[in-house]
């Protein structure tokens, strides 16, 4: 990343608020955004991991997806049971191309009394992804970008503090669940989701109100402004992928260990792109998976790096790499071949031409802490 001042990137509603927070913007997804602010990015992720942070994430595409069973029509891009999705509930998915490769993963929601859809997809593929769902479905569905609206995440453990003080209903969401309601008075989707392993809203609202409902929650004593740099270390901790690192047209789900978003009725069913293929890898195990890895030492091995055996083979490669401040620990992922995938094999990792020990490690690097349904019941 790097400041530029290209005329041809994009700008979101929040652009003046960042340049006013003293945000270091810098492009990212055609867009500019702020990389960090003030306090840096080791400050804004333990703030995020303490108390509760903002993000801008209005480059995220949005849309609607509309017909007679619009649900039904997606399955046909996906392996998720999106027919299974009930009122007021949101689901993880991946757009699959026909070759079952990875062309995004995406977030799909059914409001309460509303038959179509809701969609957010990633912000670097959300014009090719649009294309794609739109011209495949043409004559099932109508995709409907949200072109007008705005994306802010509220996360960290004090998230349900700040926004049930301008959303009262907001206490009563439970993980991954879904709901239209007023925040600060203008009225939004509200999701309790997130991309950082911690508690936390996504809430999506008209461009026009983005400013004043950001500055309402920032005035809130909790809440700081946080930038993409910690949002990329919050994601690696939390053992999430991103698109384009971790993920991409040449990876299945079995071998981005995705599984779990395939639907049960879906592998009865066999239906989804590649499915053939794709449960043959489920069967058979495939060439390569995803892996968390712990460097030895202090030492961050980034993106690019190769993964050797203690022989000096090479087995693989890091896709996302770093320090992550609550590990205070370096932490990566990547793909190695399959044999050397289980947690504590001993790997080496190829940094400047010198191989550094580490280890394949379980994810989450730091446990996740959503807000989920029976954690609430037991809770009383």
């Amino acid at each position: 990343m790097s400041d530029s001042t290209n005329q041809n990137l994009r700008r979101t509603p929040l652009y003046a608020l960042h340049i006013q927070l003293g945000g270091k913007m810098v492009p990212f997804a055609g867009y500019e955004l702020p990389v960090h602010y003030q306090p840096g990015i080791l400050k804004e992720h333990l703030h995020a991991r303490a108390q509760a942070g903002l993000f801008d994430v209005s480059h995220m595409g949005q849309a609607a997806l509309s017909g007679h069973d619009p649900a039904a029509a997606l399955e046909s891009l996906t392996p998720a049971d999106v027919r299974g999705v009930k009122d007021g509930q949101q689901r993880y998915a991946l757009l699959l191309n026909p070759e079952g490769g990875i062309k995004d993963d995406f977030m799909v929601a059914r409001l309460d009394g509303e038959s179509s859809l809701h969609l957010v997809v990633n912000g670097a593929t959300k014009e090719g992804d649009f294309a794609y769902i739109a011209g495949q479905l043409k004559a099932r569905a109508t995709l409907t970008p949200h072109a007008d609206r705005a994306l802010l995440a509220l996360q960290g453990p004090a998230s349900e503090k700040v926004l049930s003080r301008h959303a009262p209903a907001a206490k009563d969401m439970t993980f991954m669940k879904v709901a239209r309601m007023d925040v600060a008075g203008a009225p939004a989707i509200v999701s309790r989701s997130g991309y950082t392993g911690e508690d936390g809203f996504e809430i999506s609202i008209a461009a026009g109100d983005a400013e004043r409902v950001a500055r309402t929650l920032l005035n809130e004593p909790e809440a700081l402004p946080i930038g993409l740099g910690a949002r990329d270390s919050l994601r690696l901790e939390a053992g999430l992928c991103l698109y384009g690192h971790d993920l991409n047209e040449d990876i299945d789900p079995v071998s981005a260990n995705l599984v779990w978003s395939i639907g049960k009725r879906r592998k009865a069913d066999r239906d989804f792109p590649a499915a053939e293929k794709i449960l043959k890898l489920l069967s058979d195990g495939p060439r390569e998976k995803r892996i968390g890895i712990r460097p030895e030492g202090r030492a961050p091995a980034r993106e690019g790096a190769a993964i050797a055996d203690k022989t000096g083979r090479i087995i693989g490669r890091v896709t996302s790499g770093g320090f992550g401040p609550s590990a205070n620990a370096p932490v990566a992922m990547g793909y190695v071949e399959t044999a050397f995938a289980a947690d504590g094999t001993e790997i080496d990792l190829v940094v400047r031409g010198k191989p550094l020990p580490a280890r394949v490690a379980p994810m989450p690097f730091v446990p996740h802490r959503y807000k989920r349904a029976e954690t609430v019941s037991k809770a009383g």
